[in-house]
């Protein structure tokens, strides 16, 4: 399986620290941001991962980690022009990902565990289902993308409910087989006026092809100035058990 992380954005949320900078290069702790992810998927032992980010940030990105050489694997870069939305980013890995499925991570995710056995759950399972999440319980679901389950599949996502259904949210771990890129190609726009990948999911949740699992440990994002601060605390703490 290869991997796509997608590490573009304006990070509006964490101006003016992004006002000369992309957001996924921040520090967490004692490492850059996007260090998180990268080390999520190389633990699952994905090691031919594509990186989309900015054109203005792509040098910085190319600096700061090379060919993958050094991580014991492949890096591929590419560049997202304008702000199009986590759907015009995937869109870009369809020739990287040719006919083999992947595993997507947004830039800002922060997990502890190993996912490995997760990724092998949606390789074995690849006939029943088309996709998959991986969803964490939190304590403010009503700031995230919301799911409900039933057995083994996803019956809803709704983005930032004022009146959440459960605790449980999409932590954007995703994972796909290639025919996802038919769907992208016939997004419409968002009203945020972007392509929007929750929107992909919301038609596997109707097929009744979404399925997911649940992490079992901590999981943050990093993409505003509170969980930020989380992300930094949550990584000192496990730095020094």
């Amino acid at each position: 399986m290869r991997g796509v992380l997608l590490a573009g954005g304006t990070g509006s949320r964490l101006l003016p620290l992004t006002k000369v900078t992309n957001k996924h290069l921040l520090p967490v702790y004692k490492k850059p941001m996007i260090y998180y992810p990268l080390e999520t998927m190389l633990k699952a032992g994905i090691k031919d991962i594509l990186i989309v980010t900015g054109g203005e940030h792509i040098g910085d990105f190319f600096q700061l980690l090379g060919s993958g050489k050094e991580w014991g694997a492949h890096f591929s870069y590419e560049i997202q022009e304008g702000s199009g939305g986590t759907g015009a980013a995937l869109l870009l890995a369809e020739s990287f990902a040719k006919d083999d499925a992947f595993m997507v991570i947004l830039g800002d995710n922060i997990v502890v565990e190993d996912v490995g056995t997760f990724v092998d759950d949606f390789k074995n399972n690849k006939d029943q289902f088309k996709a998959k999440i991986l969803v964490a319980k939190v304590k403010d679901p009503q700031k995230y993308g919301v799911v409900t389950f039933k057995d083994r599949r996803i019956v809803s996502i709704v983005e930032k409910p004022k009146d959440p259904q459960s605790n449980f949210v999409n932590t954007g771990l995703w994972m796909f087989q290639p025919e996802v890129f038919s769907l992208l190609k016939n997004l419409k726009k968002s009203p945020r006026g972007e392509y929007e990948v929750t929107d992909v999911l919301a038609h596997y949740v109707k097929q009744g092809q979404l399925s997911y699992s649940i992490l079992k440990s901590a999981w943050t994002d990093a993409g505003s100035f509170e969980s930020l601060y989380n992300a930094t605390v949550l990584m000192k703490k496990f730095d020094k058990a």
